[in-house]
């Protein structure tokens, strides 16, 4: 999780500089070689540093495709969905990793890394085939306007420090980034803590092997194809008030935030469920079906917050959602590390509740935004900055 942290840093930028095509694929097989090395790696200290340098690889994505569903959407409809699908294809993963590994453990911990190369291969040949989006780098290949390729590289150097500078800038000055960066933060910190939190449930509480602990997962994937259906079917409905020309429609918050303040409270209910059925009396479905609320707000919340910055802030959308990764990805290193005190200390039902008293509090983000985004919008230099102004809302 460190490397995720890095990654968004190093590879955003660069991918203005080099282009998105070789940046994905230089990443990928990256990954592929420093998982290969963790598989064979002689002792824990080389495990831990190509550990890091496979998270490092595998960052590339969260700062690059966004930007790549921009070079080919022009519009936000069309683009939203896409960043939709993505993220529903990238959030059903992650929940299947402790199945795979819980019983590929049992052979040896080696095997792990090994099913992961292997499934990586698998995909290598789509990787490869990925195209060039990125219009200047196109350009330029083509050798189309020669003098504006010959001055972007003259001018390289100082646009890597702005470039650089840019995701934290926007953190310090922009009340929209950062107080999304932080719901998001502890939204996908409490993800990644549940891989702590679920042995210490099911192991401690239910006796489960490591292999049914992983299955107690599945329903979290299967809540991320429920946010899916509601961000269609909100898509329907915004579409719907489109066309009928209701005023609330043609604004950008209404265009998104609306799930976003589903999410929140699907999470809440979400941890509580977890926590206060959590006792050896309540057969162990029951708190794991917890993860259906979980996996669907999950998702909600990304696919509708990290559209908003993009429609917000346009060709600085890479740089606030690069900020925005870096700061979760801190989070997700950090709250975990904390799970085993904390459940210990409070007990598995208040441990629950307290996450879900902080997410009730940061909850309020997107209704906040819905009253008061325009406001800040204006305010905003780099909205004031954006190259044309926003034309009408197009529906998602």
């Amino acid at each position: 999780m460190l490397g995720f942290a890095i990654g968004p840093l190093i590879f955003g930028p660069l991918s203005e500089h080099l282009g998105r095509q070789p940046v994905l694929v230089g990443t990928y097989l990256g990954y592929m070689i420093f998982t290969l090395c963790c598989a064979v790696s002689p002792n824990f200290t080389a495990l831990l540093i190509f550990r890091l340098l496979c998270g490092v690889a595998a960052a590339a994505p969260n700062a690059v495709v966004g930007p790549v569903f921009a070079d080919i959407f022009d519009h936000p409809g069309p683009r939203g969905r896409a960043t939709a699908y993505y993220m529903c294809a990238t959030a059903m993963v992650p929940p299947l990793g402790p199945i795979i590994s819980g019983y590929a453990a049992r052979h040896s911990w080696r095997l792990t890394f090994w099913v992961g190369l292997g499934i990586s291969g698998v995909f290598l040949p789509l990787v490869c085939c990925l195209p060039e989006t990125y219009a200047p780098i196109i350009r330029k290949r083509h050798r189309i306007d020669p003098e504006a390729a010959e001055k972007q590289q003259l001018s390289f150097a100082q646009e890597l420090k702005v470039i650089f500078s840019r995701p934290f800038v926007m953190v310090a000055r922009e009340p929209v980034v950062l107080f999304i960066s932080l719901y998001l933060a502890l939204v996908y910190a409490t993800l990644y803590l549940f891989f702590q939190a679920y042995p210490i449930i099911f192991q401690g509480v239910y006796q489960l092997s490591s292999g049914e602990v992983g299955l107690t997962f599945l329903p979290i994937t299967a809540g991320s194809i429920v946010a899916l259906g509601l961000f269609l079917g909100y898509s329907s409905y915004h579409s719907s008030a489109m066309k009928a020309g209701v005023v609330w429609a043609n604004k950008i918050e209404y265009r998104r935030l609306p799930l976003a303040c589903v999410g929140g409270p699907l999470i809440v209910a979400s941890l509580f469920w977890l926590g206060w059925t959590s006792y050896p009396e309540v057969h162990p479905a029951v708190p794991s079906l917890s993860g259906l609320l979980f996996g669907a707000g999950y998702l909600v919340e990304f696919m509708a917050l990290l559209n908003y910055i993009t429609d917000a802030y346009g060709q600085y959308s890479a740089s606030a959602q690069a900020a925005s990764s870096t700061m979760r990805s801190i989070t997700a290193v950090v709250l975990p590390l904390a799970a085993p005190l904390m459940y210990e200390s409070l007990g598995i039902q208040w441990a629950c509740s307290l996450l879900a008293f902080f997410t009730l509090v940061l909850a309020c983000i997107p209704f906040m935004f819905i009253r008061y985004g325009e406001t800040l919008r204006k305010r905003s230099p780099f909205c004031q900055k954006l190259s044309t102004p926003a034309g009408p809302v197009v529906s998602v």
